[in-house]
C-alpha cells in the first residue's frame, strides 16, 4: 500500500535529543522532517545528527535529516502528522494536523512532570510498544479509547532483530581495541529514578577493567559527566573503559551498545526491559527510588535480573548471571513478550501502514 501520507507532511517533535531514537527507525524507512524548538537545540541537532539524511535528493546543513525550528507551544498552521516520542502539548490552528504519541520508553519509573498525564492524554493517536507501555499510562490515569491505540511493537527493536547493525563499525566508534574480552554495558538512569553514575561508576571502573571491555553509557541527562569521568579514567591509567555518548545517535546507537555487549548493568533505567530483546545478563542496582509505576507481577523483571548491592562483589556477580543464563531462557522471551508487542522486526513497517490510511 502506498502512504497517503507523503514525507513532506510527515514531522518529529521532540524535547530532549536522547529521545530522537525512537522515532529514528521511522525517519529511516520513511522520511521526515524533525521539528526543533530553537536555535540553540538546531545547533545541537546539527552536530549529533550530521551525515544521517537518509534521503538523495535531500539537501540539508552538514546532511543531516531536515529540520525546522518551531516553537510547538506556538499555533500551528500547516497541514501534517506531528508523531512525539515526549508528552508536547501541541496547538493546532486548524483540524489538519494529526498528533501521534510514542513515548520514550516502558519501563517502571513515571515521565519527570506533574503535567505528564495531561499531556500525554491529548494526542490523536498512540503508538503502543507493548502491554508495559499501556500500563504506565494506565497508572497515569490515561485512558486511551480503543481506536486510537495502535499497537506496533517497539520500532528500536528492528534494527537488532534484523540483523542490520555492524558489529566491527559499533565497536570502532567506541574505540574498542581488545575484542577478544567480554563487554559489560553499564547504563544507569539519572536522578529522577535515583541513577547510580556518580554512586557507582567509578567504584565499578576500579573492579572490571582488569576482567572485562566496560562500556559506560550514561542517561542523556546525565552526559555532562562523561567528560569527567573519562579524564579520571586515564589518570588512573585504566584500559579497556570506553563511553558512549546518548547523545550521539548516529555513531553511538542503544541498539549497537546491546548488539556488541555481553551482560548489562543498570538501575532503574527503562534500558533493563529493553535490553530483554538480547537475551543476555541482566544485572540491577539496588536503588531507593519509591516512585515506581505499579506493576503486575507478570510484567516486572525481578524473577530475571541479579541484583546488587555494596554487599556483593560484582565480578562474582556477574559470573553467576552468566553461569544462570541458560537456565532463563523461556523466562526471558515470557517477560519479552509480555511486555512488547509481536518483537518480529517488522514494527516500523506496522507503524508506516497506519501512516498509509492517513490522508493529507
Amino acid at each position: 500500500m502506498s502512504p497517503m501520507i507523503k514525507e513532506d507532511k510527515l514531522f518529529f517533535s521532540y524535547s530532549q535529543l536522547y529521545q530522537i531514537a525512537f522515532v529514528l527507525p521511522l525517519y529511516k524507512d520513511f522520511g521526515g522532517t524533525f521539528l526543533v524548538r530553537d536555535f540553540r537545540r538546531w545547533i545541537q541537532f546539527k552536530k549529533y545528527m550530521q551525515g544521517s539524511n537518509r534521503f538523495e535528493g535531500v539537501r540539508t546543513f552538514l546532511n543531516t535529516p531536515p529540520a525546522k525550528i518551531f516553537d510547538t507551544r506556538k499555533y500551528i498552521n500547516w497541514n501534517g502528522v506531528i508523531i512525539s516520542p515526549s508528552a508536547i502539548r501541541f496547538h493546532p490552528n486548524n483540524r489538519q494536523i494529526t498528533t501521534i504519541f510514542t513515548g520514550h520508553g516502558s519501563g517502571d519509573k513515571p515521565d519527570y512532570g506533574k503535567d505528564i498525564p495531561e499531556k500525554v492524554a491529548g494526542f490523536d493517536y498512540y503508538f503502543i510498544a507493548g502491554p508495559k507501555q499501556l500500563k504506565m499510562m494506565e497508572d497515569m490515569n490515561v485512558a486511551i479509547p480503543d481506536n486510537k491505540m495502535i499497537k506496533i511493537g517497539n520500532m528500536r527493536f528492528d534494527d537488532y532483530v534484523n540483523g542490520n547493525i555492524d558489529r566491527e563499525q559499533v565497536l570502532d566508534n567506541l574505540g574498542v581495541k581488545d575484542r577478544e574480552r567480554l563487554n559489560i554495558l553499564y547504563a544507569p538512569t539519572w536522578s529522577w529514578g535515583d541513577g547510580t553514575l556518580l554512586k557507582y561508576g567509578y567504584r565499578l571502573c576500579k573492579e572490571l577493567y582488569p576482567y572485562f571491555n566496560l562500556i559506560i553509557r550514561p542517561h542523556g541527562h546525565d552526559r555532562m559527566h562523561i567528560p569527567k569521568l573519562r579524564r579520571w579514567v586515564k589518570k588512573e591509567g585504566m584500559k579497556n573503559i570506553y563511553f558512549s555518548n546518548p547523545a550521539d545517535l548516529v555513531r553511538h546507537d542503544t541498539m549497537g551498545d546491546f548488539f556488541i555487549s555481553d551482560l548489562l548493568i543498570s538501575d532503574m533505567s527503562t534500558i533493563i526491559y529493553e535490553y530483554l530483546i538480547t537475551d543476555k545478563p541482566i544485572i540491577v542496582i539496588k536503588n531507593n527510588f519509591k516512585n515506581v509505576h505499579r506493576m503486575p507481577a507478570f510484567l516486572k523483571i525481578d524473577h530475571i535480573a541479579e541484583y546488587y548491592d555494596e554487599s556483593v562483589n560484582m565480578f562474582a556477580l556477574i559470573e553467576q548471571s552468566f553461569e544462570k543464563q541458560g537456565s532463563k531462557e523461556d523466562d526471558y522471551q515470557e517477560l519479552r513478550n509480555n511486555c512488547f508487542y509481536f518483537n518480529d522486526g517488522q514494527s516500523t513497517r506496522r507503524a508506516i501502514d497506519f501512516l498509509s490510511t492517513l490522508k493529507f
